[in-house]
């Protein structure tokens, strides 16, 4: 009986065992798919699908972005957290969804951290004041004059109260006294046909969506707030005199909680290959996008503290979560 009972433990054990030995040793062997929480054509869905490229190619399976925009990245991002930690399902990580987002939402279904398994920080841009004919300025100190002149008359575009772009906005318009009308879509690329036509004056945005634009003088940059390889002619914020606003916006990869360290470790080394060098590093920085590819305990550690700095600068701003 003794003989019997040890045996069904052992066999028992053996088949609990078993899903996650297959799973690490045996993944890929399907498609993945990645959540992008914004539409596609602005700078996360290119810098998202830049990087499922170089996985898919690596792993040899197809790696298939679904855009699921909504709420400034949120939507996307909690289908991303209440997946099955299979490494099938991956989602794009952005300083919004994954650091600002905790600081405006009362109402956050996830906790940035928490509900995710960190896999790789994949790099940093800058941000860019663009604007067109409804700005009524080719330059930014013209725009700001025009601007105090025009109290709550400009529109200023952005993707949402939750988002880092929106907070530093905000930091903007108190530093400098302005008083814009917020415009709220769901992603850049609805912004920049809006921004030509009139509709919406500017827009503080990152330069991978919207460099082509004003490198063809579609749009006008005003200012970035570090000096951008896409937009070498757009001066910086800081050369222009407005001090302090020098803030980079972050992508990264993330996945369910629970996935499989090796899985996480394994998709990190592969991203870090294919874009710590060349050619990759070039298609990345083409986006003007500065690779990182960060270990995921260092990006979980960059989420972490991000969230708290930008949670500082909305109290130094009087901004409260609603």
């Amino acid at each position: 009986m003794l003989k019997t009972s040890r045996r069904t433990l052992l066999t028992s054990a053996a088949v609990l065992a078993a899903p996650a030995i297959a799973r690490a040793d045996t993944w890929p062997s399907r498609p993945i798919r990645c959540i992008v929480a914004l539409p596609p054509g602005g700078g996360t869905d290119s810098t998202g699908r830049l990087a499922m490229q170089a996985l898919s190619e690596a792993l040899g399976v197809a790696v298939v972005v679904e855009n699921k925009a909504g709420a400034g990245g949120t939507i996307g991002s909690d289908i991303v957290a209440k997946a099955a930690p299979d490494g099938y399902t991956l989602g794009i990580a952005t300083s919004s969804s994954h650091a600002a987002a905790p600081v405006f939402r009362k109402d956050l279904p996830y906790d940035p951290v928490k509900s995710f398994t960190a896999v790789t920080l994949l790099g940093t841009t800058s941000y860019i004041l663009i604007g067109g004919p409804a700005a009524g300025a080719k330059d930014l100190e013209t725009l700001i004059a025009r601007i105090k002149a025009n109290p709550g008359k400009l529109t200023c575009a952005s993707l949402g109260p939750s988002t880092l772009g929106y907070l530093l906005t905000r930091q903007f318009e108190l530093a400098l006294g302005l008083d814009m009308i917020d415009t709220p879509y769901k992603g850049a690329a609805q912004v920049y046909p809006d921004l030509m036509n009139g509709t919406v004056a500017v827009m503080l945005d990152n330069p991978s969506g919207s460099a082509g634009l004003v490198r063809e003088g579609l749009l006008t940059g005003f200012a970035v707030t570090r000096p951008s390889t896409a937009v070498p002619k757009v001066p910086t914020f800081d050369s222009l005199g407005v001090k302090g606003f020098e803030e980079v916006f972050w992508y990264g990869v993330v996945a369910p909680p629970g996935l499989p360290p090796e899985i996480a470790a394994r998709l990190q080394k592969i991203l870090a290959k294919a874009f710590l060098a060349d050619p990759g590093r070039g298609k990345m920085r083409a986006l003007d996008v500065e690779p990182v590819m960060s270990s995921p305990q260092e990006f979980a550690r960059t989420m972490a503290n991000d969230t708290q700095r930008w949670k500082a600068l909305a109290d130094k701003l009087g901004l409260k979560p609603e």
